[in-house]
């Protein structure tokens, strides 16, 4: 059955609508930015900043608890990590949408501090930090209940990437999305694999 002309093009016509917005949002967003934070941006923005967070991390998982409890929680977190590094590459290489600093259309328009190559949808940051931040927060909210303070480093580290001039905001959303839902996903099966290694959690 073929679907009248008005109705089969209206998918591709809501389509080009979001994206539109999508790039008009961040070109709005990007020229937020001033001079003055372009190092800040730019540091927040660095993975190797991080390095010290992710050392904490892992402290806090063998802190006062079994040694076997501590790996396992730090070697689940680094699982989750690398399926979100996979899950983001493949996503990127399938949809190839250009990065806004790569985009032709719109790179003369705006800041641009970093200038990566690869493709844009969806942003691995805002996947990477949001799944972990998250998981680690599940594994910990029992024994420390200031850990939502961890939360700051995701949403500053996904910032960062619409004021480097890397991600349009679509992208760091539905990169959120995919870190969030997977952080569950992977926080259910640890509560299985505690069960199946008869682990003595408070988690």
């Amino acid at each position: 059955m073929t679907l009248p002309a008005p109705l089969s093009e209206a998918p591709s016509k809501m389509l080009k609508e979001l994206l539109e917005w999508d790039r008009e949002t961040f070109v709005y967003l990007n020229n937020l930015g001033i001079a003055e934070l372009d190092g800040f941006w730019s540091f927040v923005t660095n993975i190797n900043t991080w390095i010290p967070l992710y050392v904490f991390f892992a402290f806090l998982f063998f802190y006062k608890r079994p040694l076997k409890e501590g790996v396992v929680k730090t070697l689940w977190v680094v699982i989750l990590a690398v399926f979100i590094i996979i899950i983001t590459d493949l996503t990127k290489n399938y949809v190839a949408r250009l990065r806004p600093n790569n985009d032709a259309e719109i790179n003369t328009l705006i800041r641009i501090l970093k200038t990566p190559t690869d493709y844009s949808f969806f942003s691995g940051h805002a996947a990477s930090s949001f799944a972990i931040t998250l998981l680690v927060y599940l594994l910990l909210r029992k024994r420390f209940y200031w850990s939502l303070i961890f939360f700051v480093w995701p949403l500053l580290f996904a910032s960062s990437r619409i004021f480097v001039g890397v991600h349009f905001p679509l992208d760091i959303l539905v990169g959120t999305l995919v870190g969030i839902s997977s952080a569950l996903v992977f926080y259910a099966l640890y509560k299985k694999l505690v069960k199946g290694l008869h682990l003595t959690d408070p988690t």
